[in-house]
């Protein structure tokens, strides 16, 4: 399965225009996007597909994810550990014999990795979970590995390059890795292909 994620930086960002035309160059079996807004909602009369989207407590963005195949079963929300200004959820999305997870996860670096153990909990043994983890150095989620491509995803403040997006993998296994090149907004898209 070729899983593509996206950070679209909400409305100064990626377009719907953006989304279509990574989505016809790469075609995956799964896009997941965070900070979409209301306008990544065209997407299925653009191009078909399916789609849901969950907006963040009280803002106007949320995680997002579309398929060109109907989802074997409506996409779950989560509810996370809150941070002090912004509660976060994450998405899941069930994949036949294993699940995906589309994150966008707190700044805290404590609060994020609870995040992400509340996640690992949650999900079945099989699973990947991706997306904008707003975090600096190992995720230290045991049991999980690392499969995401090693390079910097964003740049801090346009300046310092650091990795921010990611994959982490229980039960499966990476077969390519790879940081798409840079486009409208202040994170790289990310694309890995997953098989059990």
């Amino acid at each position: 399965m070729k899983i593509v994620s996206w950070n679209l930086l909400r409305r100064v960002g990626a377009s719907i225009d953006d989304v279509t035309a990574l989505i016809a160059e790469q075609r995956p079996d799964l896009m997941l996007m965070q900070e979409a807004t209301s306008e990544i909602d065209r997407l299925p009369e653009r191009i078909g597909g399916y789609y849901a989207r969950s907006p963040l407590p009280g803002r106007i963005h949320g995680v997002a994810c579309w398929s060109p195949t109907r989802f074997l079963e409506p996409p779950v929300i989560w509810p996370l550990q809150p941070g002090t200004l912004i509660r976060r959820v994450c998405q899941v999305i069930t994949c036949g014999d294993f699940a995906v997870a589309n994150v966008h996860l707190s700044h805290g670096q404590v609060l994020n990795r609870r995040q992400l153990r509340l996640i690992a909990e949650r999900l079945p043994f099989r699973a990947a979970v991706l997306g904008d983890y707003n975090l600096v150095g190992p995720a230290l989620l045991p049991g999980f590995y690392d499969v995401g491509p090693r390079g910097p995803t964003h740049r801090m403040a346009d300046m310092v390059p650091i990795r921010l997006d990611r994959c982490l993998v229980r039960g499966l296994e990476c077969l390519a890795a790879e940081i798409l090149p840079h486009r409208p907004s202040d994170h790289h898209p990310i694309k890995v292909v997953l098989s059990i």
